[in-house]
Formats: C-alpha cells, structure tokens, sequence
C-alpha cells in the first residue's frame, strides 16, 4: 500500500515540474512585464511554496532577475 502512495507522489511530483518548465519556457519568451508577472502569479497556482526566486533560478544562473 505505501508503494502506491510514494508513486502517486512521485508522479504529481514530475507533473508539476514539467509544468514549471513550460512556464519557465513561456517566462522567457514572454515580452512584456504584463506578460511576466501572470505567468508568475500561474506558477504560484502550480506550486504555491515556490517563491519569485526559485521560479527564475533555473533561467538565470546567478539567480539575479534579468534587467528588461
């Protein structure tokens, strides 16, 4: 029974991180703030715990915000 449980962990775990990476892909694509800001506001809907920081760290590698 716990075999199933950690599955569907791990499941949703992968899901929501595929999900990140399509908004991360859409984050650097988008060109206006407008744009950037739902795409924030949509992975916190993903993710709640995730802070503006840890979104954009894997697109920036200091983890500074990139001047638009």
């Amino acid at each position: 029974m716990g075999e199933f449980t950690k599955r569907w962990i791990i499941q949703k775990r992968r899901a929501r991180r595929q999900r990140l990476d399509k908004l991360r892909k859409r984050y650097t694509a988008a060109r206006s703030d407008s744009e950037r800001a739902a795409i924030i506001a949509k992975a916190r809907q993903v993710s709640p715990q995730i802070t503006e920081d840890q979104f954009l760290g894997p697109i920036h590698p200091d983890g500074a915000k990139q001047a638009s």
